[in-house]
């Protein structure tokens, strides 16, 4: 892999932060070391002695002076060392993803959304083609359009992104046409190809597998954004673009905000080294680390469950989010049934639903049915023109109880009744 070929000239341009690397030699340098080179504040200044955490199953968890001192500390862009050292196991152990004559490495990045924004800024420049999957995450049309590139849209179904319509978009070039400086081919697929956001569809592996051969043929870059990847709905768990790449062509964004929280906002970034080195440059220089007191926090408690206590929690984050996706569907099909169309969620938290006799759906919904005491997200925020008409809606069964689907339904589709006798 060239990866010169993919980055911009911003991206290329960037190089370590010569204090940011004194931080991360600071940080793995014995005791015995005299540093008086870093601009660290010292610690003793600071108000805060320890703190204990009270897990839900009684458990506690004890930042002494040492562990607060570490968390409240500068540290290496990369993540502090206890979770760096567990994500990149993690990614080993789940994932296992094939040796591509890059190393593989991670780092722990404000929310995934802070990885994906930084990856889009270093992969785009202005008038370049940027393939994605369409109904698309509004986070990243907000990351990639102002960057003046061409959005070009993939479609989707049930099933995540369609091979063939990928095939018949990039059919408008030749694969040689990658030796080609002066071409305009797209260098860079994304998608987030388990319960995706807002459609709850996901990949099955042999579109995976379909959709990798067409990256290798065309040297797409992949990137895989994956928050939803332990919030699928059957076992085992699809295999990720990262366990299939042979090349060192996909960069895959994780989250730990959908379980343990999303208010630590931490997230992680993986990929061949001379990529996620491109990111890492990108850090430095903006937040420069993640916050060190949820990486410590998070830490300890990962620590203490190990791999099998987190993918045991996991599985039951899963299982809740299954549940609820059942009673949406059930709520879904006692009153909506005949007024809209949908399939059903593989995993994640969204329903997206078809509003039949409807032309556009953003009056409706932001309008109308907030008058009602409901609300939905209209679907042309998903589309790469939102003032397009769109009769989709995208419904979240994550936070609402039983009785609140049913009642949000049940008021859609008196707006909805209303709304079709007006036109007959």
């Amino acid at each position: 892999m060239n990866y010169a070929r993919f980055f911009n000239k911003v991206s290329l341009a960037r190089k370590p932060s010569p204090i940011r690397v004194l931080t991360e030699i600071i940080q793995n340098s014995p005791k015995s070391l005299i540093s008086m080179a870093g601009g660290m504040p010292n610690v003793e200044t600071f108000p805060f002695t320890e703190a204990t955490i009270t897990l839900k199953n009684g458990s506690k968890l004890h930042l002494d002076q040492t562990a607060m001192n570490k968390s409240l500390q500068y540290s290496a862009t990369s993540g502090l060392p206890m979770l760096h050292q567990w994500v990149s196991d993690l990614q080993t152990s789940v994932h296992s993803p094939p040796d591509t004559g890059h190393p593989m490495t991670c780092v722990i990045t404000n929310g995934s959304q802070d990885g994906l924004c930084k990856a889009f800024e270093a992969f785009v420049s202005p008038g370049d083609n940027v393939l994605l999957e369409h109904p698309v995450y509004p986070g990243s049309l907000a990351a990639a359009q102002p960057l003046g590139c061409n959005l070009i849209p993939v479609q989707s179904d049930g099933d995540g992104i369609v091979p063939d319509d990928l095939r018949k978009t990039l059919s408008h070039w030749s694969p040689a046409d990658v030796k080609d400086p002066e071409s305009d081919i797209p260098k860079v697929l994304y998608c987030i190809p388990n319960g995706g956001n807002p459609t709850g569809s996901g990949l099955t592996l042999k579109r995976k597998q379909e959709i990798y051969s067409i990256a290798q043929q065309y040297n797409l870059i992949i990137l895989e954004d994956d928050p939803y990847f332990y919030i699928q709905f059957t076992r085992p768990f699809v295999p990720s673009f990262l366990s299939l790449d042979v090349d060192g062509r996909v960069l895959r964004f994780d989250s730990l905000s959908k379980l343990l929280s999303s208010g630590m906002r931490i997230g992680f970034v993986t990929g061949p080294k001379p990529v996620v080195d491109r990111l890492t440059y990108h850090l430095m220089c903006s937040s420069m680390q993640a916050s060190g007191l949820s990486q410590m926090t998070l830490a300890m408690i990962l620590k203490e469950w190990g791999l099998d206590g987190f993918l045991d929690h996991t599985d039951k984050t899963a299982k809740f989010y299954e549940n609820r996706c059942q009673l949406c569907l059930k709520a879904a099909k006692k009153h909506l049934t005949g007024l809209a169309e949908w399939s059903e969620p593989c995993g994640g938290m969204f329903l997206w639903l078809k509003l039949l006799n409807i032309t556009d759906a953003h009056e409706l919904i932001t309008k109308k049915a907030y008058l009602r005491d409901v609300l939905f997200v209209p679907g042309n925020v998903f589309t790469f023109d939102s003032s397009a008409p769109c009769q989709y809606v995208r419904a979240s069964y994550s936070t609402a109880t039983e009785e609140e689907m049913n009642m949000a339904f049940a008021r859609l589709a008196e707006l909805l009744k209303e709304e079709t006798s007006k036109e007959n």
